[in-house]
Formats: structure tokens, sequence, C-alpha cells
């Protein structure tokens, strides 16, 4: 009985449990090209980086710092009008605090001015006791 199970054992498909060898991965890249410095890339394929601008329906639109700015259509591009916005926002800030300042000097003046009155009218009680008394 031994000797029919080895038979029926199919040595031709081996150990189904024993996993092949993977061959080596070739390299990423086989181009040379991120061995060469910047300029020389740009001389021998003439590339020149910049930001990325697309053509839609007549707009020119330009990635700068993170945002599509338009920079067609009008006499002011969208990179001015961003700048002065921004510019604007800042002034609006700051008229806020020169307001707060007027408003604070207004307060300490109301209340200089409300201690004067009351050493004032302290100052013509004494005289006029002083007067009583002569």
């Amino acid at each position: 009985m031994e000797d029919l199970k080895k038979s029926l054992r199919m040595p031709l498909f081996g150990n189904p449990f024993s996993p092949k060898k993977v061959p080596p991965r070739k390299s990423a890249s086989l181009s040379s090209l991120h061995t060469l410095d910047r300029s020389t890339r740009e001389i021998e394929l003439g590339l020149e980086y910049g930001p990325p601008v697309m053509n839609i329906g007549g707009q020119v639109l330009k990635f700068e710092e993170g945002q599509w700015i338009t920079e067609s259509g009008g006499n002011v591009s969208s990179r001015e009008v961003q700048r002065l916005k921004k510019k604007n926002i800042q002034l609006e800030e700051e008229n806020n605090v020169l307001k707060l300042k007027i408003e604070l000097l207004l307060d300490m003046l109301t209340e200089t001015t409300v201690e004067y009155h009351l050493m004032e009218k302290e100052v013509e009680e004494v005289k006029t006791q002083h007067r009583r008394k002569k």
C-alpha cells in the first residue's frame, strides 16, 4: 500500500508549498539624466522650468504660489487684483486699530476732564469754606 501511495504522488509538480525564486528587479531608470546638473539638462534637452501655463477659452492661466492666476483680459492682471485685495485687508485692519486707539484716547480724555472738574469743584468748596471762617 505504501508503494501505491508513493507512486500516486506526482513528482513532476514538486512540492506545492515551496515558492519559486523571484528574479531581481530591473533598475527603475536606465537614464543617466538624473546624474546631470540642471544647467546641463537645460542645454541638452532644451528644458525651461517655469510655472505651468495653459490657455482655456482665450484666457491664459498661470500656476503661481499654489493658485491659478489669469494673465489675460482687462488692463489689470489677476495678480495685481490679489495684491490690491491683500493691501485693502491690511489697511482695513490698520483703520480698525486706529479707531480703537482714538476711542481709547477719548475715554482717557473724558476721565481726565471729569477728574479735573471734580478737583476744581473741591477747590472752590474749600475756598468758600475758608471765606466763611474769616
